[in-house]
């Protein structure tokens, strides 16, 4: 079997355990051998996050320090105008070659909203999806085409995402983590303790650079 890499995308406003320990576990799951951490660029006419760019960066390095499974690839950082997944992923998959097996890792709710993303349709011809659970959301499309769509293309076998470069999309048996960014940041704010939701270099970085503060 080809070594299955794949891509997790977020804000990363900050990272935390809701983020780290269902893509762990999906990776022991499938195999996943490398998972790249890509912080999105959030463009100016969006609320902003409250961390820079640079320090959603420091925050990861942090965060998977001693954890060989992931790296991290700020190629969307340096851009000034919106990140479309489906350009992103037409870069990596350029530079990876037509045979590499590449995942993408998405949760359900974005599985859910998938038809209203930028040329949607062409994911699979790039990609598998892997999509880890999320807690309080259903687990089929209320659009039958849609749901048909996700019939077609599940992955029965892991083998499939091994040996083929993309086109499959897996449901993984992940652990739901009710964890939010916007809960820890709230948290910070009213000065209440974030110690269970999120490594404890991530804690001592926010203190030291006096994040989420009002």
């Amino acid at each position: 079997m080809s070594e299955l890499q794949a891509l997790f995308g977020g804000t990363f406003d900050p990272i935390h355990f809701g983020h780290l320990r269902p893509v762990e576990a999906l990776a022991q799951q499938t195999g996943l051998q490398r998972v790249t951490l890509l912080p999105n660029n959030v463009p100016p006419h969006r609320p902003q996050p409250e961390a820079s760019a640079a320090q959603r960066v420091d925050m990861l390095r942090c965060a998977i320090a001693g954890l060989p499974l992931f790296d991290i690839d700020t190629r969307e950082l340096a851009r000034d105008t919106p990140s479309w997944t489906v350009t992103t992923l037409e870069a990596w998959r350029a530079e990876r070659g037509v045979a590499q097996p590449l995942g993408f890792i998405i949760g359900q709710d974005s599985l859910l909203s998938l038809a209203s993303w930028h040329r949607w349709q062409d994911l699979l011809s790039l990609c598998h999806l892997l999509v880890c659970q999320r807690p309080g959301y259903a687990t089929r499309f209320e659009a039958p085409e849609m749901q048909q769509w996700l019939n077609e293309h599940l992955a029965g076998d892991i083998r499939q995402l091994h040996q083929q470069p993309a086109g499959h999309i897996w449901l993984a048996d992940t652990p739901l983590y009710n964890i939010s960014a916007t809960e820890i940041r709230r948290r910070r704010h009213q000065n209440l303790p974030c110690d269970d939701l999120l490594p404890p270099a991530v804690i001592d970085y926010i203190d030291r650079e006096g994040l989420y503060r009002d």
